[in-house]
């Protein structure tokens, strides 16, 4: 017969292996439903491409002369990669909302949103990108 010190040490340990793995369960499950997959505009734009979640991100380059503005509000712009091929074709967003005010034509993007019927994209969000260079710009009368 073990000595009873030794049976709730035994309990208190195999308790506390329990705990932590439902801790991690729970944390795995969470993560799941919150992750967004990342693609290039070329892949997406490819005959066989199926997206493995229903919201994911893009990132590339706004393609220059692309981008269309209505009421203010809605914005419909190409994105291509970032070391676009010949034979890449770029992916055409629609969003509806304030643009960053970093973003322009040339510049890098991600969006983030999902597919419609017709194989456009509709962004929920937009996030301009910078290099490391980026310097904001000073206030006019200097304070």
């Amino acid at each position: 017969m073990a000595p009873p010190k030794r049976n709730r040490r035994l309990v208190v340990f195999f308790g506390c292996a329990v705990l932590a793995i439902a801790g991690v369960i729970l944390l795995i499950t969470a993560l799941r439903s919150n992750t967004q997959f990342f693609h290039s505009p070329s892949a997406v734009t490819r005959a066989d491409f199926i997206p493995k979640s229903e919201i994911f991100r893009i990132g590339g380059m706004v393609v220059p002369g692309t981008l269309k503005s209505e009421s203010g509000t809605h914005h419909s712009f190409s994105v291509a990669d970032f070391e676009a091929e010949p034979d890449d074709k770029p992916l055409s967003v629609q969003y509806s909302g304030v643009l960053p005010d970093l973003f322009g034509e040339g510049e890098g993007v991600v969006v983030s949103g999902s597919l419609d019927g017709r194989g456009a994209f509709v962004a929920d969000k937009v996030l301009a990108k910078h290099d490391n260079e980026y310097v904001p710009k000073l206030p006019q009368n200097g304070t």
